[in-house]
């Protein structure tokens, strides 16, 4: 459980808890709304260097010089995303940093991925969120429109195929694939490849 989750049941359980919880969320609506929306605003802007520049001057994300991002669909608290050297991001992702997301060296995370590191607990009787940080360590590759879900670490040179959803943690040179991800086969552990080569400026 996180530090902000245990002050939240705290808060509840005092007379006053309550209120001040609701009071908080309605101060806070505008706030994450706007920023919200702004990283959307910023993913759509047809330069990568300058939606770089932005992501990593404005929003506080800490991104490699050499990674490259596409224009993304989402990105929820950035300042708690890093991106390490040579990885790239494909387009339309949604990386939501709530929890934490730290990618690796020389990842390939394919068009429309999606990372949730908080979601609600069906069995809380308040709809509470739970969650934890997302880590997808070096040459792993994260195919199209697969879903990653909190706390799950994708090991070094793993691959989770189209579509799949993980719910757990996925080992080191593994490929994964289905709802939920299963182990479907194995890959290479000699990767040599480069990311970022021949990408064009304005994409």
């Amino acid at each position: 459980m996180s530090a902000r989750q245990r002050l939240s049941r705290v808060l509840q359980s005092s007379p006053l808890g309550p209120s001040f919880l609701r009071a908080r969320a309605r101060l806070a609506q505008p706030r994450s709304g706007a920023l919200l929306a702004f990283t959307r605003f910023l993913g759509s802007l047809p330069s990568r260097r300058l939606r770089t520049l932005l992501a990593v001057r404005v929003l506080g994300m800490e991104i490699d010089p050499t990674a490259i991002l596409y224009g993304w669909r989402d990105i929820r608290e950035p300042s708690r995303v890093r991106i390490g050297a040579g990885s790239v991001i494909g387009f339309d992702a949604t990386l939501d940093g709530r929890e934490g997301i730290t990618i690796g060296a020389d990842v390939n995370l394919s068009s429309e991925v999606a990372m949730w590191t908080l979601q609600h607990d069906p069995s809380d009787p308040e709809f509470a969120s739970r969650g934890g940080p997302i880590v997808v360590e070096d040459r792993a590759w994260i195919s199209f429109r697969a879903t990653i879900l909190p706390g799950v670490t994708v090991g070094r040179g793993a691959v989770v195929a189209a579509g799949a959803l993980v719910t757990e943690d996925v080992e080191e040179f593994a490929i994964v694939g289905g709802v939920p991800a299963r182990v479907i086969g194995s890959r290479p552990r000699e990767l040599r490849y480069d990311l970022t080569e021949d990408v064009p400026w304005f994409v």
